[in-house]
């Protein structure tokens, strides 16, 4: 059985042609059950959770990601995520491949963020605003100057200095001009694509300081507790999402508006599905705002392990 390990499978999904994959894959379709959630409990600490995604495609591969969370690993200096991905032959149920489901997750949700993007951003989109500076921050940078021709980048965090240091880090990863907000509020009204991959339970994104034309991607927020974006942008916006299913019930960004009666279901444009297989063109005019969120799917887990499953075997 083949074995990933973290840095092999960044090597293994380039983002153009994991993007490509994504779109495919929400082109043709495949079976993905509802995930699964496990809590378990922890002595002494919050519980933690497991989750487990699967998905398949007939005759062809299946997978699924087991994804333990515990809150209690920032106590230890260890991770709060630890992720793994087996991916199978569906036709003989052979184990094919282990592949790390840290970089996985990663590197597909912010593909599915410029796959979006494709979709819905400017194309003469140059300045890129990202709010967060996690794992995903750099992954977002990367993914979106494969579909864009980013210019500059803006990084923002509730902790200016850290986004500062985060910013002189990752210059060297990227040809082009990185610098810390010095101010949210400037920063969100200068921004072509405004990605925000944070933990917010509260709105960071004011819809009303958005210059038209602007594109929002929205990552964090996975809980429907969770929010980063403010009833104002939700009037203002043509909304996407990844899945109607996931961020229905999941994403704190869609969930909260409809139960308020803000938006309907009606409201959302179209999803993922929709834009890749031509039943909706995506942004109408360049002075449109338009609004992605994703909560992620099984689906793009399985794109991405059968990217880097063929890449290395072939």
């Amino acid at each position: 059985m083949l074995l990933l390990s973290e840095d092999q499978t960044r090597d293994a999904l380039p983002f153009p042609d994991l993007i490509d994959a994504l779109a495919e894959m929400f082109r043709s379709g495949c079976v993905m059950p509802t995930r699964h959630h496990h809590d378990f409990e922890i002595p002494g600490e919050p519980a933690g959770t497991m989750l487990l995604m699967p998905a398949w495609v007939p005759g062809g591969y299946a997978g699924v990601k087991v994804v333990n969370v515990v809150p209690g690993n920032a106590e230890r200096n260890l991770p709060a995520v630890h992720g793994q991905y087996l991916l199978s032959d569906a036709r003989t149920g052979e184990m094919l491949a282990m592949i790390d489901g840290g970089e996985l997750t990663a590197r597909r949700t912010a593909a599915a963020s410029a796959l979006a993007a494709r979709y819905l951003a400017r194309s003469d989109a140059r300045h890129l605003l990202v709010l967060g500076t996690g794992r995903l921050a750099p992954n977002l940078i990367a993914a979106h100057m494969a579909i864009r021709s980013i210019e500059h980048v803006t990084i923002w965090g509730r902790s200016k200095e850290k986004a500062e240091d985060f910013a002189a880090e990752i210059k060297t990863q990227f040809p082009i001009e990185i610098e810390a907000a010095s101010s949210l509020r400037e920063a969100l009204g200068k921004a072509d694509i405004v990605s925000a991959a944070t933990l917010s339970s509260e709105p960071l994104i004011k819809g009303d300081l958005l210059k038209p034309g602007a594109h929002v991607d929205l990552v964090g927020a996975f809980k429907p507790t969770m929010r980063e974006s403010d009833d104002e942008l939700i009037k203002r916006a043509e909304i996407f999402v990844d899945t109607r299913a996931g961020c229905l019930v999941e994403g704190g960004d869609i969930v909260q508006p409809l139960q308020s009666g803000l938006i309907s279901k009606g409201d959302i444009r179209a999803d993922l599905y929709d834009l890749c297989r031509g039943d909706h063109a995506g942004r109408g005019t360049d002075d449109e705002i338009t609004m992605f969120k994703s909560v992620g799917a099984a689906l793009e887990d399985l794109a991405g392990a059968m990217l880097a499953y063929q890449s290395v075997e072939h």
